[in-house]
C-alpha cells in the first residue's frame, strides 16, 4: 500500500485486526443533542467505531474515530462508547487500541462534551497498569485529546498526516506553523510525547501489530512472542563493535534480530525498547555513546553520561515494564551525570526517579556492563546494589568510583613524590571489575560473543521469580 493512502476509520480497524475477526459494538448509537441545529446533522455511530477483534491471535478492544462524521469530535455519546470499551477491557483483561483522528471537543454539546472527556480521563486512569493502552494518531490530536493520548502506555504517530498538540502552533508566543510546526511528527518525535513515528498508515498498523504481539494482555499475564526459531546458543560475533550504539547490539541479541525501539528520536543517549529472548518479551534500557548509520559509520556522538531527559525516558519505560510483568535488561556504559547549568536544575530529581524505578521493580532484572560503570550513575543503572538479580560484565569493562587516573590525581594531589601511573594502576586493580566480581557485585565476566546465550539463560532461570512487595499505597519519588 502506498504511503500516501489514507484509510477510513473502519478500514483502519479492518486492516489492523486479523481477517474476519472484528465485531462492532454500539453501531446504532448516535448523538442526543439537538442544540445549535444539531438535529439537522447526521452522526452515524456518533463519529467513533468501537468493538473488539484479534491481532496475531491476541484479543483487543478498539475504537477508531471517524473524521468524516462531525470532524470526529468527541461529544457525550462518542465518549460514552469509548468509556464502555474500557470498562469491558478491564473486566476481561484485554488491551485497548485507539485510532485518533479528531477535531477535539464537540462545541455544540458544551458541558455534556466536557463531562464526556472527564469520563474517558477517569477510566483511562483506572485502566493504567491494568491493561496496555495504545493510541495511534492518524489525523488531528489536539487539546484535551492530546492529554488522552499521553495517558496511554504507547503512542504511535503517522508522519504525513498526524498532528499532536495541546496548543496549536500559531497560538504559541513568537511562533507560527511556517516557522516551527510544533504539531508535526518531525517535531514530536524529538519530544517525549510519541513512542514511534512512521510514514504510511499500512506501515504504522503493521508495527502496531508487532507491539501488540509482544505485550502481555494485562498485568496478570506474561508476555511471549511467537515460538523462538532462533539458535539459543547463537554467537553474536559483532556485539563488541556494536556496543556504542546499543540499538544495533540489542537487535543482534534478540530472537531473529527483533528490536522495537521506543522514543528513538528523544533523548537519543538513552535507548529503550523491546527484544525477545527464547520467545520471552524483554524490556531493554541502554546507554548510547554513538549513533551509526546504515553503513556502520558514526553520525552522532554522545557523552557516556546520564541526562535528565534520558533518565526520565528510562524511568518511565521501566515502570511500564514492571506494571505488566515484563523483565528488564540494561546495557550499562556510563561515566557520570551531564554537567551543564541547565541539567543541574533537574538532573538529581530525574536520576532519583530512575533509581526508584529500578529499585521498586519486582520483575526479573539483569544488567550487562558493556563499558564503563562509574560512580553513583552506575548504581542508578540497575546495579546489584539497588536490586538487579544478575549482573554480567564484558571482558574489559571498567567498574569503579571514577577513571583510575583521575582518582590517583585527586588522592595524591598534595604528594609530588608519588608515581601517579603506578597509583592509578593500583587503584584500577583494587577497585575495578575484578574487585567487584570478588565481592559478588558482578556475577560473571563474559566474552562479548557469548552475550546472547548468557542473558537468555539468566532470564529463563529468573522466569519464576516472585517477590512480595511491602504494604504501602505508593511511593512518592
Amino acid at each position: 500500500m502506498s504511503n500516501t493512502n489514507t484509510l477510513s476509520a473502519r478500514d483502519r480497524i479492518l486492516s489492523f485486526v486479523d481477517e474476519n475477526s472484528f465485531v462492532e459494538i454500539g453501531a446504532g448509537i448516535t448523538k442526543r443533542s439537538t442544540d445549535f441545529n444539531m438535529q439537522e446533522k447526521s452522526a452515524p455511530s456518533d463519529g467513533v467505531i468501537t468493538g473488539y477483534g484479534l491481532v496475531k491471535n491476541t484479543p483487543v478492544y478498539l475504537y477508531s474515530q471517524d473524521e468524516s462524521v462531525l470532524g470526529g469530535t468527541i461529544g457525550e455519546m462518542h465518549a460514552k462508547k469509548i468509556a464502555h470499551i474500557y470498562e469491558l477491557a478491564m473486566k476481561t483483561g484485554t488491551p485497548v487500541v485507539g485510532f485518533v483522528d479528531c477535531a477535539g471537543m464537540r462545541l455544540q454539546e458544551s458541558t455534556d462534551a466536557l463531562a464526556g472527556f472527564g469520563k474517558i480521563y477517569k477510566i483511562k486512569a483506572k485502566a493504567s497498569g491494568v491493561v496496555p493502552q495504545i493510541t495511534a494518531i492518524f489525523g488531528n490530536c489536539g487539546g484535551g485529546v492530546a492529554v488522552l493520548a499521553a495517558m496511554s502506555d504507547f503512542t504511535y504517530m503517522e508522519a504525513a498526516n498526524g498532528k499532536l498538540f495541546v496548543n496549536a502552533p500559531n497560538t504559541l508566543d513568537g511562533n507560527y506553523v511556517d516557522k516551527l510546526d510544533t504539531a508535526s511528527a518531525d517535531f514530536q518525535k524529538t519530544a517525549s510525547n510519541v513512542d514511534i513515528v512512521i510514514e504510511g498508515e499500512a506501515e504504522l498498523l503493521e508495527s502496531l501489530r508487532d507491539l501488540v504481539s509482544v505485550l502481555p494482555e494485562n498485568n496478570n499475564d506474561t508476555a511471549f512472542s511467537d515460538e523462538c526459531m532462533d539458535d539459543l546458543n547463537r554467537v553474536v560475533s559483532d556485539f563488541a563493535a556494536e556496543i556504542p550504539d546499543p540499538a544495533l547490539a540489542l537487535e543482534d541479541l534478540s530472537d531473529n534480530n527483533f528490536f522495537l525501539e521506543l522514543k528513538a528520536g528523544y533523548a537519543k543517549e538513552m535507548v529503550t525498547g523491546f527484544i525477545c529472548l527464547d520467545g520471552m518479551t524483554i524490556g531493554a534500557v541502554a546507554n548510547r555513546t554513538a549513533l551509526f548509520d546504515e553503513e556502520g559509520k558514526e553520525k552522532e556522538k554522545f557523552d557516556a553520561r546520564l541526562t535528565t531527559a534520558g533518565a526520565c525516558k528510562a524511568a518511565d519505560f521501566v515502570k511500564k515494564c514492571d506494571a505488566f510483568n515484563i523483565p528488564v535488561l540494561t546495557l550499562t556504559n556510563v561515566e557520570g551525570f551531564a554537567t551543564t547549568v541547565e541539567e543541574e536544575k533537574t538532573i538529581a530529581e530525574a536520576v532519583a526517579k530512575l533509581t526508584a524505578a529500578f529499585a521498586e521493580a519486582d520483575v526479573p532484572k539483569v544488567n550487562l556492563i558493556t563499558g564503563k560503570a562509574y560512580g553513583s550513575a552506575y548504581i542508578s543503572m540497575n546495579s546489584k546494589h539497588i536490586g538487579a538479580d544478575m549482573v554480567f560484565a564484558l571482558e574489559g569493562a571498567e567498574i569503579g568510583m571514577m577513571d583510575a587516573e583521575i582518582a590517583a590525581k585527586i588522592m595524591y594531589a598534595d604528594d609530588a613524590s608519588v608515581n601517579l601511573s603506578e597509583k592509578a594502576a593500583e587503584f584500577a586493580e583494587r577497585t575495578g571489575t575484578a574487585a567487584a566480581a570478588a565481592r559478588g557485585y558482578v556475577d560473571s565476566v563474559i566474552a562479548p560473543e557469548s552475550a546472547r546465550k548468557q542473558l537468555l539463560y539468566a532470564f529463563e532461570m529468573l522466569f519464576s521469580k516472585s517477590e512480595y512487595p511491602i504494604g504501602k499505597k505508593h511511593g512518592t519519588i
